[in-house]
């Protein structure tokens, strides 16, 4: 068995689909969850995704060989604060967190003579819904997970957490912090922000009735990541700050040459951009 004890600091989606891919694979004994809602860590009780559970993230991390931290981006600092002085000396920390740099900063803080043995991680998997209840063993199957060890990763705590996911049926890549963040806030952080600020303008609109009434199947498409947690997306574009602004600009120059053609009746153009976006859409689907 890979891991004896699995601690998970935020019993959420994510974490909570691992402790169930996990156990699925018969690779985990005892899973610890830690929360401040005592309603969904009660629930991950009465699912079966966690054995025991705690308030404590000091309680929470004792003599466990993994633990996983699966909070909000504003509260890792805080977070491998409370843990740092209960952490067993072989004990592997692992993140599932977004946006990558923000999270080293916070470790090299707070984890002290722990540093070692923290694996900088990102699942690249997730739904909008979050809890417990919306957790599934399959979520990170065929799904990529991306490490940024730091210079300090000890390689057997690299190796471990690599093997950790691909017991989840997930293929594990290694890859840069500044260059996962780049990448990130162009394939994820600037979809949200759109979503977001789509949903939020047909809102405020007089006839936001009508328009939420009649909308169609893309538009339910293309705004479901809105109803994600606003937390979590909060304190990514607050994290990755200036990785998402660099794409909001390069969007909004692309936008605004897109709207010039549609008010010019540029029709070239604008089958142009709609045909290339097709083209390399299909490509990225096949």
């Amino acid at each position: 068995m890979l891991i004896q004890r699995l601690s998970i600091l935020g019993v959420g989606l994510i974490g909570g689909s691992l402790a169930r891919a996990l156990k699925q694979a018969g690779q985990c004994g005892e899973v610890i969850g830690c929360g401040r809602n005592l309603a969904n860590l009660q629930e991950g009780i009465s699912l079966g995704v966690i054995d025991h559970y705690t308030t404590d993230p000091a309680e929470a991390v004792k003599a466990a060989d993994m633990v996983i931290v699966a909070v909000p981006l504003g509260t890792m600092a805080k977070m491998f604060g409370a843990i740092r002085d209960s952490l067993s000396p072989d004990a592997i920390i692992t993140d599932v967190g977004s946006a990558k740099a923000t999270v080293v900063e916070d470790a090299r803080r707070q984890l002290g003579n722990h540093l070692p043995r923290f694996v900088p991680g990102h699942p690249i998997a997730g739904t909008e819904k979050s809890g417990v209840a919306a957790s599934f063993a399959e979520l990170f199957e065929h799904r990529r997970v991306i490490l940024t060890p730091l210079p300090e990763t000890d390689p057997q705590a690299t190796a471990k957490v690599v093997k950790m996911w691909q017991y989840t049926k997930a293929e594990v890549i290694e890859m840069a912090v500044t260059h996962h963040d780049e990448v990130l806030a162009a394939t994820s952080h600037l979809p949200h922000v759109l979503a977001y600020t789509l949903v939020d303008t047909l809102a405020q609109l007089e006839t936001r009735t009508e328009i939420f009434r009649f909308a169609a199947g893309g538009f339910r498409d293309f705004t479901r990541i809105a109803s994600s947690d606003p937390t979590m997306w909060h304190d990514i574009c607050v994290a990755n700050c200036e990785a998402i602004v660099k794409m909001i600009e390069c969007f909004s120059q692309e936008l605004t040459q897109l709207t010039t053609a549609i008010k010019q009746n540029n029709s070239d153009y604008i089958y142009q951009v709609f045909n290339r976006a097709k083209m390399a859409r299909d490509k990225f689907n096949s």
